[in-house]
């Protein structure tokens, strides 16, 4: 057998990793080879932490993705500078920093990064599909209820007057309806990753420092990737890789190394307090009494605070609200095996097919509440529609599996003994 074929043998026998990682990694000194990475098991074989985080952070996307919703003042962007979007992508970085440098250690650069790659295209087809389904629920709407103001909405007027170099954009990535920014997004990141994570386990803080002149420099040249028919990228992955890559750094032993100073109280009155002029700053977004106090040398500091390249106050306040959620909630915490948690747990476990689903029934419920009422009972009604069955689809997804996973161990037995 030669080299090729067996490589392509080894790829499709090897199990592909799942989206999410438990566990917490240990300190790696500096200096350390690959060799010196190694994970460590949390009770229970997973932090639920993640999950958890990640599940919740879906459901606030579907519910900011709902204009003139009144369940969006519960969701985190009316209470700081940061939202659900920045907890998705440190907790992708995390992850998969956590489960491709585990195989990476294990199995070298050339069959880490080829997992790391079709985890990408996986993603892509994800997002290609996404994209028709939605296309055609935008277009029949719009069609079916003569208004051609969603079309307006969702930015895809550009797709029901050119389709054919509207669906080459969105093939490129360049071409994007309104919510579905995050995952061109992730596949860029992921993309770029087996080089950054290279250096993660050769010296995580080398990657890091690259990470942040990377940032620097994007911010300072305004480097970001072309959208179609103008304008640039929502989320610029060169800023926004920062995120990730700070993620990831804290899964090979950067979070291990934060350890002490998370549970210095001189950190933790700093984050508390930096949380506290964040959420005023956000109500004198919404009240226009409050408006006044903020003085005008504070606002030309403040704004604009900038979502597509990461402003730096969005970066600190979602770093504040993780010194705040790591002291409170440790990775043995027995309220993570809480049943009440399950659903948000298991949302995160199926972190990509259900980011899909949100989309697609957040204009569902956009639409419902243009056409039929707009009432807050109406709204509240949707929004609560639309996670339950976000929980019921994670639910079944996760049925599936088991008993796939219960038929792949029949089947083997099977066979082992001879049997059918």
């Amino acid at each position: 057998m030669s080299r090729g074929s067996a490589f392509v043998d080894l790829l499709r026998r090897a199990p592909d990793p799942p989206d999410h990682a438990p566990g917490d990694v240990a300190v790696v000194p500096a200096g350390a080879g690959t060799e010196a990475i190694a994970p460590v098991a949390v009770a229970g074989g997973r932090d639920l932490r993640l999950d958890l985080f990640r599940g919740l952070a879906l459901w606030l996307i579907f519910l900011d993705h709902i204009p003139q919703n009144v369940v969006n003042w519960f969701t985190l962007r009316n209470y700081g500078f940061s939202d659900a979007t920045e907890i998705f992508i440190f907790i992708s970085g995390y992850t998969a920093a956590f489960v491709y440098g585990r195989a990476m250690r294990e199995r070298g650069f050339l069959i880490s990064s080829a997992r790391i790659l079709r985890r990408a295209w996986q993603i892509y087809v994800a997002h290609i599909f996404l994209f028709t389904m939605f296309m055609a629920e935008i277009a029949y709407v719009t069609s079916t209820f003569s208004n051609p103001l969603y079309a307006e909405e969702m930015n895809v007027l550009g797709f029901l007057k050119q389709p054919d170099i509207a669906i080459l954009q969105a093939m490129l990535l360049k071409f994007r309806p309104v919510n579905m920014d995050v995952l061109p997004l992730y596949i860029v990141l992921l993309l770029l990753f087996p080089p950054v994570l290279r250096i993660l386990l050769w010296q995580p803080a080398y990657a890091l420092i690259g990470a942040a002149a990377v940032y620097v420099l994007a911010l300072h040249y305004e480097i970001n990737l072309p959208a179609y028919p103008e304008g640039e990228w929502f989320f610029n992955p060169f800023a926004w890789q920062l995120l990730f890559v700070f993620g990831a750094w804290c899964a090979v032993g950067g979070a291990a190394r934060l350890r002490g100073l998370l549970q210095s109280r001189t950190v933790f009155a700093v984050a508390i307090a930096y949380l506290a002029f964040a959420f005023f700053i956000t109500l004198t977004w919404h009240f226009d009494a409050l408006k006044p106090l903020v003085p005008n040398w504070l606002a030309e500091v403040l704004y604009p605070i900038d979502k597509t390249n990461l402003d730096v106050l969005r970066f600190a306040h979602f770093l504040a609200l993780a010194a705040v959620t790591v002291r409170f909630v440790p990775h043995d915490w027995p309220v993570l095996k809480w049943r009440v948690l399950q659903p948000a747990v298991r949302c995160g476990q199926h972190s990509l097919e259900i980011f899909c689903l949100g989309v697609f029934l957040a204009f569902a419920a956009q639409f419902a509440i243009s056409e039929w009422s707009g009432g807050p009972l109406m709204q509240a009604m949707l929004s609560a529609a639309g996670i339950l069955f976000m929980v019921a689809t994670a639910n079944l997804i996760s049925w599936y599996r088991r008993i796939e996973g219960r038929g792949q161990q029949h089947d083997t037995k099977a066979a082992a003994g001879g049997g059918a």
